[in-house]
């Protein structure tokens, strides 16, 4: 799978969240493995409009946006997103919230864990409609695509908003690995000043 990290800057919605912490080496992976849409680059029609915040929130609401090694989870209640992501670096997982207003943005606002690290992300896209077509574009230097068209095709990144919840169950799993490495990597510490202060090791 290519993760598009390097290159040309926001084409495409499944793009890596955090992938300026990455760079940084704030954390150990990029988050959200998100790679181009299917569809390419395309010209937003002029007389398209600015979707409003309650046509989002219908969307988004309720629904897990899946990706090939991940998921993140909107939820009604209290607007809460959680997601889980795993790459080859290390699994990561991410609490926070979601909103959407009159603007046409999605925002997703959340800290993200890795064993080694956590830090706070906030990623925006931008929606417009025509006809029944949606365009998207992740802020603030993606390109437009078609997130929708009128008559559904399989490649459309909508249909990777699903009703289930693909991530409680794995987030509590990966949250629990994670925690149990970073309390097993503090005991280690512990054994070998231990050893330290006794000799045992110069």
């Amino acid at each position: 799978m290519k993760v598009p990290f390097f290159g040309k800057e926001g084409r495409g919605t499944r793009r890596a969240l955090l992938g300026r912490h990455f760079v940084l080496g704030i954390l150990p992976a990029a988050l959200f493995l998100w790679n181009s849409p299917a569809s390419a680059e395309v010209a937003v029609p002029e007389n398209a409009r600015t979707m409003t915040g309650v046509e989002l929130y219908m969307i988004f609401q309720g629904k897990t946006w899946t990706w090939e090694s991940g998921a993140g989870r909107m939820e009604s209640e209290d607007r809460a997103f959680r997601a889980w992501a795993q790459s080859a670096t290390g699994e990561s997982w991410a609490e926070g919230r979601w909103s959407v207003n009159d603007r046409g943005q999605l925002c997703l606002m959340a800290v993200w864990h890795s064993q080694s690290a956590a830090a706070p992300d906030k990623t925006c896209f931008s929606h417009r409609t025509l006809d029944g077509t949606i365009y998207q574009k992740r802020e603030p230097s993606g390109d437009w695509y078609v997130f929708k068209h009128a008559e559904a095709q399989g490649g459309d990144e909508f249909n990777r908003l699903v009703r289930e919840d693909l991530v409680a169950a794995k987030l509590a799993a990966v949250k629990e690995r994670l925690e149990g490495q970073v309390k097993e990597t503090k005991n280690s510490v512990r054994r070998k000043a231990g050893m330290n202060a006794v000799g045992g090791v110069q």
